[in-house]
This record gives C-alpha cells, structure tokens and sequence, in this order.
C-alpha cells in the first residue's frame, strides 16, 4: 500500500448537503478500489488563484489516504466526470 494525498475543490454554487453528499462519494470510492482514509483536512471556502466556470472561491479538501499503486488513476478517472468538482490532483508525498 502506497500514501497518497488528494488535493480537491468543490463547487460553491451547491448547499451544504450537496457539497457533503460529494465529498461522501468520494470517500466511498477511494474505500470502494481499495484504499483506507487516514486524514481529511477541510479548508473551507477559500479564494482560488484564477478564476474556473466563473467561480472565485471553492471548498477544499485535503484527503490523505492508502491505496494500491492502480488506485489514483482509477479514481482520477472519475472524478474527472463528478459533478460539482471542479479541480483534484492525486499526489504521491515524498518519503520521509
């Protein structure tokens, strides 16, 4: 099993209950291919740095987790396609 770290954002132009409905589905496919959560970090509503669908400002989420080596790509497939996401990036942090 490999550490991983997704940095995600999620739309502002949903309520409360949509945004925890999205970040629910994704926590249930990172368990569903495999992976164990180990940490979420919610950083609330913050400024992006540009503009992305006329928005200024997301919700981000830094998820850390586990997952075999095909995991990432599997999720990155599709959160590509979720909606109400509007940036992610999957990283491998270095070894300490």
């Amino acid at each position: 099993m490999n550490k991983y770290e997704l940095a995600l954002i999620i739309s502002t132009r949903i309520d409360d209950d949509a945004k925890e409905a999205v970040l629910e589905k994704v926590k249930s496919r990172i368990e569903r291919y495999g992976g164990s959560i180990t940490n979420i970090d919610d950083q609330g509503r913050k400024r992006m740095a540009y503009e992305i669908q006329d928005m200024k400002e997301g919700f981000y989420y830094f998820i850390q987790f586990e997952a075999p080596a095909d995991m990432p790509a599997k999720l990155e497939a599709k959160l590509r396609i979720q909606d109400h996401v509007i940036r992610f990036l999957v990283v491998k942090p270095d070894a300490e």
